[in-house]
């Protein structure tokens, strides 16, 4: 993997920031930034995508276009632009920037575990959007023997515990609006589309 330098041989390293991942490779990883340091994960894997594709079909249905869904949106989680997160799926409540990306706290953000990604996604992640002031927060664990929804909600700065789901359970919620769904059928084979809500 190539590595980003900051600066020529002599000056202090400086904290990387979003205009630095404009020289990041093309190679399907995903490049965040943590503190002005690189945080890289590997390209998610079929599992992963299938998930994030399901969930955000189902959202934009159940919405009805009245909120704006997306899949690895790019977020500034500071001013100073030094912290950088690409959530699996995104609901922001109005349009994001057309260039760039949104440095708006959305409504819901969702992280879909992958093996290496379980403590980033549990517990970094969980302070850095709560900090950032993100409502709702999903994490969906397809690793498990039985597929896993737990959903956090902000509260007094820090997330509490409002659901936690698995398999064929029922999940429903009303933030960022009602919607309900079926954990198990985010990954089954079969006609997911028609069962994903609880029909």
């Amino acid at each position: 993997m190539s590595v980003m330098t900051t600066g020529d041989a002599g000056t202090p390293e400086r904290p990387l920031t979003v205009g630095d991942l404009e020289h990041t490779p093309e190679d399907g990883r995903r490049y965040e930034l943590v503190d002005g340091r690189l945080d890289v994960s590997p390209a998610p894997g079929s599992l992963h995508m299938r998930v994030a594709n399901r969930l955000a079909t189902h959202l934009n249905i159940v919405c009805g276009g009245e909120y704006e869904i997306g899949e690895n949106a790019g977020i500034n989680l500071d001013s100073a632009r030094i912290n950088h997160r690409i959530p699996d799926v995104v609901v922001f409540d109005g349009a994001p920037p057309m260039d760039g990306y949104t440095d708006v706290p959305p409504l819901l953000v969702v992280e879909i575990i992958s093996p290496d990604s379980i403590f980033r996604d549990s517990s970094t992640k969980r302070g850095e959007y709560a900090a950032f002031g993100v409502p709702s927060y999903w994490i969906i664990n397809p690793l498990a023997d039985r597929i896993g929804l737990l959903e956090l909600r902000l509260d007094r700065g820090g997330y509490r515990d409002a659901a936690q789901v698995h398999g064929d359970t029922l999940f429903g919620t009303d933030a960022p609006f009602p919607v309900s769904l079926v954990p198990h059928w985010l990954t089954a084979d079969g006609p997911w589309l028609r069962h994903l809500g609880g029909d």
